[in-house]
């Protein structure tokens, strides 16, 4: 029986419930005995000169070993993304000029933690305050700009408006344009960021830091210290989520090596919650320009999609995700004209970087944002409008006009199931039932499709399989998980092959000198690309054990099979186990899995809210969704990813927003301001099952991680707006706070309700 595609318990889980999870800032390795713990001094003022700084009183504090300025630090200043225009650099600490609440200025190390902060409050930082730049416009318009060297605050330019045919809804009966803001949010992971590092007496650097992906960040760090990435052991602990915002290194890790370097001894750095709050990247952060048009029969002709997006202070991977915004920006609809531009540009802001989806929801907030304010223009129902435009099944592989190649989907399909297990129809009718009654309770119901692009750009991923003499499997991998659940996934893969239980399987991550080269996990790749790796691998081992088996079987490799953990003849009970064969010569593979493109996973999501019309408080009922990434491995994890996937979607709708006032300072740089659900403010999820494989693997899986995010956020808005819909309320920006919604009601009814 194959263990594919059943509920296998997670095997990390014993060790998280019992001793606890292993951080960062939790390890005990006599390498860093003695260690010196490193608390930075960030600016308070968003934009603005530095005039002075003395750290003598800081120098002469209790503990204190050393305290560092940027003028102390020879590295030169980077780009913290290739790709930012030049002039845009970071100094490892602030020298001239700060750009962001939050921004490093000065290093105090200290013998124990607990005298940093003492320290940092007595170094003394003059500063001269320039304008702050928020507004995304307004940067737009580099009347203040943050680098002059750059002369622009413009970082990139997808498309221009040149581009733009001034005939596309010629042919078009109705016509609407939006503007909407898909807002910043927080990854708010469980664990901070943090790293700890030591320089050998072979002139090699062993760091620790919270990554998703060790390799990536191994070559970040040694680029900045201009060293040869083998001079650096990067190892992984266990991380405590990452969303995307963890992708690769901080400038952070950075000073952690550089100090260690400094001071000859071991130095431990772990951020704060409002640090991590002002500090770590942020994602979203877009104003998007939308216009459709079609006809009143609900034929969608045309689209357009235009984005100004923030980068944050410091350029980093945010600056370029609008590029899959621009590419996703059909959506799963077959519309004849689509065409869209996107702009990135700095602010006096946390710079932004991935977050659970990475450019991908912002195209489908955007969409079905659009696609619902058609529907009520024409007066149709907006899952009707859905349906009649979406890419018909046998349209795959599917070229969009966004140049993505779709590789497989059953978009009404999804449509439908979740449409019939929600009960719409009797939906509709309570709904029209409440609005007839005039209730303060009303309904609200929203509809959303999507589809996303996962794998893409990292397509290849490294894995070893080995069998040892005692029966036992080791996996290596150069994925990196952060509660995927990588560690019973793949030991599953290898069982498949193999035969042997996947208790007996150990699966090993995120340390550099034991496994040299991989990807990481980021943008739902993992089980497409390193878990088929392991797939392949422990296959190519089966092969391998086949080959010397025959031998010493005295038989045809073609009669010989793999069965719990042995080669055996077929239909006898001559055999050998794997673990006899290790014993005679090491039994190990290592190989690369490319599947040479990406693939869409799609779905569609179904949401049902009780809106107060009286508070403007909407609570999320229900919500029934589709998430289909071709066949399960392990329903248990696909669901749990499911489950956080949502509730991340519906945060971003109701809750979620990192806020700055007009100076440029952080309002919401707490857990006590920045509003995110606990399981209370929760429903309960209905998960209906769909598999439609890609041809793209051996398994025809795609990824998972980011699904329920890009599909509940459009279906949790658009049910709170069409709970006031008929009020004459015809959008709310996110998040639809009570607020938000209240002021939303009272502008379209002259505050007469």
């Amino acid at each position: 029986m194959s263990i594919m595609g059943t509920r296998v318990k997670r095997v990390e889980d014993p060790v998280f419930l019992s001793r606890g999870a292993t951080y960062t800032d939790d390890l005990v390795d006599e390498r860093l005995t003695g260690a010196l713990h490193l608390t930075l001094v960030r600016s308070p003022v968003a934009h603005g000169l530095i005039t002075a700084v003395d750290v003598t009183g800081a120098k002469e504090a209790p503990g204190v070993a050393d305290v560092v300025v940027g003028s102390d630090i020879e590295l030169p200043a980077v780009k913290l993304f290739p790709a930012a225009p030049d002039g845009m650099e970071r100094g490892w600490l602030a020298t001239d000029k700060v750009r962001f609440v939050g921004e490093p200025v000065a290093a105090v190390l200290t013998e124990e933690a607990y005298q940093g902060q003492d320290a940092a409050d007595l170094v003394e930082i003059d500063y001269d305050p320039l304008p702050a730049v928020i507004d995304l416009k307004a940067a737009l318009s580099d009347e203040v700009l943050l680098f002059e060297k750059a002369g622009t605050n413009l970082t990139i330019a997808m498309g221009s408006e040149d581009d733009f045919d001034p005939h596309l809804f010629d042919d078009c009966e109705v016509v609407i344009t939006q503007e909407m803001v898909n807002q910043r949010v927080a990854a708010a992971s469980l664990e901070t960021r943090a790293a700890a590092a030591v320089w050998g007496d072979d002139g090699r650097l062993t760091i620790w830091c919270s990554t998703q992906n060790a390799q990536s960040a191994r070559d970040e760090i040694a680029g900045w210290l201009g060293i040869d990435a083998s001079l650096i052991h990067l190892i992984t602990p266990d991380v405590g989520g990452g969303f995307g915002a963890k992708i690769g290194a901080d400038p952070e890790f950075l000073l952690v090596a550089w100090l260690a370097k400094r001071t000859g001894r071991p130095v431990k750095w772990t951020e704060s919650r409002s640090e991590n709050m002002t500090g770590m990247v942020q994602g979203r952060a877009q104003l998007q320009t939308v216009t459709i048009g079609g006809n009143r029969n609900g034929d969608v002709l045309a689209y357009r999609l235009d984005v100004i997006a923030d980068a944050g202070a410091y350029p980093r991977l945010g600056m370029i995700l609008p590029m899959f915004t621009r590419m996703m920006a059909p959506a799963v609809y077959d519309i004849p004209k689509v065409e869209s531009r996107a702009r990135a540009v700095v602010t006096t802001t946390t710079s932004t970087g991935a977050y659970r989806g990475a450019g991908r929801p912002e195209a489908t907030a955007a969409m079905e944002r659009a696609m619902d304010l058609f529907a009520v223009e024409i007066g149709m129902d907006v899952a009707e409008v859905r349906r009649r435009n979406v890419v018909a099944p046998d349209r795959f592989p599917f070229t969009t006009k966004g140049g993505a190649v779709y590789d497989s989907g059953e978009y009404a399909k999804a449509i439908d199931s979740v449409l019939n297990a929600s009960g719409y129809t009797e939906l509709r009718a309570e709904q029209a039932a409440r609005r007839e009654s005039g209730a303060a309770q009303q309904l609200g119901i929203g509809v959303s499709a999507y589809v996303e692009i996962t794998g893409g750009g990292a397509f290849a991923e490294d894995a070893s399989v080995e069998v040892h003499p005692d029966g036992s499997v080791t996996v290596l991998t150069g994925t990196s998980p952060h509660g995927q659940g990588h560690a019973t996934a793949w030991a599953m893969l290898a069982s498949e092959h193999l035969g042997i239980p996947v208790d007996r399987i150990t699966v090993k991550h995120g340390d550099t000198d034991l496994i040299p080269r991989g990807a990481g996990t980021m943008g739902s790749r993992s089980l497409q690309t390193g878990g088929v790796a392991v797939y392949q691998a422990a296959g190519e081992l089966v092969e391998l054990a086949k080959q010397r088996a025959a031998d010493i079987l005295e038989a045809n490799i073609d009669d010989l099979e793999v069965v719990d953990g042995s080669v055996k003849v077929k239909g006898t009970d001559s055999g050998i186990e794997l673990a006899a064969l290790a014993e005679r010569e090491q039994l190990r593979v290592d190989t690369v899995f490319d599947s040479g493109a990406p693939s869409f996973p799609f779905g569609a999501h179904v949401a049902v809210v009780e809106l107060d019309i009286e508070t403007g408080r909407a609570v999320v009922d229900r919500i029934i969704t589709v998430d289909d990434a071709g066949p399960v491995l392990n329903p248990l994890l696909a669901e749990g990813q499911r489950h956080g996937g949502i509730a991340q979607g519906i945060a971003q709708a109701l809750f979620e927003e990192v806020v700055y006032d007009e100076d440029g300072n952080p309002l919401t740089a707490t857990f006590a301001d920045y509003a995110f659900p606990s399981a209370a403010e929760l429903p309960s999820f209905t998960l209906m099952d769909m598999a439609t494989p890609t041809p793209l693997n051996p398994i025809g899986a795609k990824g998972i991680g980011e699904a329920g995010t890009i599909g509940a956020t459009p279906a949790v808005q658009s049910a709170v707006i069409d709970a006031v819909s008929y009020l004459g309320v015809r959008h709310i920006d996110m998040p639809t706070s009570p607020l938000r919604v209240w002021n939303a009601i009272n502008s379209a009814t002259g505050g007469a309700e």
